[in-house]
């Protein structure tokens, strides 16, 4: 007896429910950080959420080829019937079979009202504002573990209205998180295009050069960049965008690892003799596109348009753009394309609500998803614990499918709950006080 009651009560060593916890999903260890202090430590550590991350990556990639469907879509609405008007984040898994099942349902804090989603990866989300007085505001949020951090990036000193574009990434290499922002003045060919980069792992900004050498390889007079069209694509370790400048249109792209910045050349003349609406890049079938949405003057009647769809068969050679579609189509206002499919289908919301177009047999499908109005694809979804050690928390409900009905039987058990962590978050105040607490973050010039 006394030797059976000595080995239970062996503590476990800490470094064996490390790596137990680590494999874990985030839902059980929020639960879990009121087990104890020591355990609380552990969740919280840096070191940890950066292992949980990574072994979350490693499975996420391994199950891709195993799966029974084809990606998911993570889409907000916004709730008609509701007084609140309330707003929600939600992802669906795309079935083989061409059904949607909804896998978690978040209500989108009413405090970004006036800001929209530019990126994700990774269970985090970077929200940015176009409105001049909030364009150098840009919030991180991770719904899983209701937590957000707000980022305060330059003022920079520029004579008329500044236009910023952001990029969001996760520098695999490099274990870190960040955001790119390009600010320019459109229609004011007067300077250069100013950049910052901010990464998550030194909480900082710093400036970045739009060095205009290196991107003259191709093109020799390209001039001064007045605009760039956002937000930017992730794609091949880089962050693309169209870029302009006087009389010339070329992707910006870079590199999120050694932070440079390059030219791809568009196809040359591929917008003539179009009468373009809006242009936009995505991926198509692992391969960077153009989608040209142009009018087509074809049509009697009018009111339709036409898609062109460029690819880059190999990338960064310009060589490589070959037209591969063109697509008629129901008129798409500019923001209503969302990219495409992981098996090349068009993403867009028509008059008849959000549906997907195969290119190739032109067939269209209604989706199931009403009042959207945005739209993402992704391959795999995957929830983090990134921001858990530094971000605010967020005193809201939330919700996945399966929580929401036993949320009654939980407020009765002994489990606590994040709403129980608040003081022990690390946070100096939730969105209703409008403090950012530990979670603001300013640039340094």
């Amino acid at each position: 007896m006394s030797q059976t009651t000595a080995t239970m009560g062996e503590r476990v060593p800490d470094d064996v429910v490390e790596d137990i916890l680590a494999h874990l999903p985030v839902k059980s260890l929020i639960r879990f950080r009121c087990v104890s202090k020591s355990w609380n430590s552990i969740i919280t550590d840096p070191t940890f959420i950066s292992k949980h991350l990574k072994l979350n990556l490693n499975q996420s990639e391994s199950s891709m080829s195993t799966n029974t469907q084809s990606g998911y879509l993570l889409y907000t609405t916004e709730d008609k019937d509701s007084s609140s008007s309330s707003k929600e984040l939600c992802t669906v898994v795309c079935n083989n079979n061409r059904t949607l099942t909804q896998v978690s349902r978040f209500e989108i804090p009413s405090f970004f009202d006036k800001y929209m989603i530019v990126g994700f990866c990774n269970g985090l989300f970077c929200l940015a504002s176009r409105e001049k007085e909030l364009c150098h505001i840009i919030y991180l949020w991770n719904p899983s573990i209701r937590m957000l951090k707000k980022l305060v990036a330059t003022r920079f000193n520029r004579k008329h209205n500044e236009s910023a574009t952001i990029g969001f990434a996760y520098d695999s290499l490099n274990n870190d998180f960040k955001i790119l922002r390009i600010v320019c003045n459109a229609m004011f060919n007067e300077s250069e295009a100013e950049a910052e980069i901010y990464t998550l792992s030194s909480d900082s900004w710093r400036k970045v050069v739009v060095s205009m050498e290196s991107l003259r390889g191709y093109e020799p007079n390209i001039g001064t960049i007045c605009d760039v069209w956002g937000p930017f694509k992730f794609y091949n370790g880089a962050l693309h965008a169209l870029a302009f400048t006087v009389g010339y249109s070329f992707i910006l792209s870079f590199d999120i690892s050694d932070e440079s910045f390059h030219e791809i050349m568009m196809p040359r003349n591929h917008l003539d003799l179009v009468s373009i609406n809006f242009t936009e890049l995505a991926v198509y079938k692992g391969s960077p596109a153009d989608f040209v949405f142009a009018r087509d003057h074809g049509n009697e009647r009018g009111g339709r348009f036409l898609c062109h769809i460029w690819v880059m068969e190999k990338y960064g050679v310009s060589k490589s753009w070959t037209r591969k579609f063109v697509i008629p189509m129901e008129w798409v206002w500019i923001g209503h394309f969302f990219g495409c499919t992981n098996n090349g289908e068009l993403l867009i919301k028509n008059a008849t609500g959000l549906v997907s177009i195969d290119p190739e047999s032109q067939n269209q499908n209604i989706l199931a998803i009403e009042d959207a109005n945005w739209v993402a694809f992704s391959a795999n979804s995957m929830e983090s614990l990134v921001l858990l050690d530094g971000g605010s928390f967020i005193t809201q409900n939330v919700y996945t499918d399966s929580e929401k009905e036993s949320e009654e039987e939980k407020k009765n058990s002994d489990v606590c709950s994040m709403d129980d962590l608040g003081s022990a978050s690390g946070s100096g105040g939730g969105l209703g006080s409008g403090s950012s607490g530990d979670g603001d973050s300013r640039a340094t010039s």
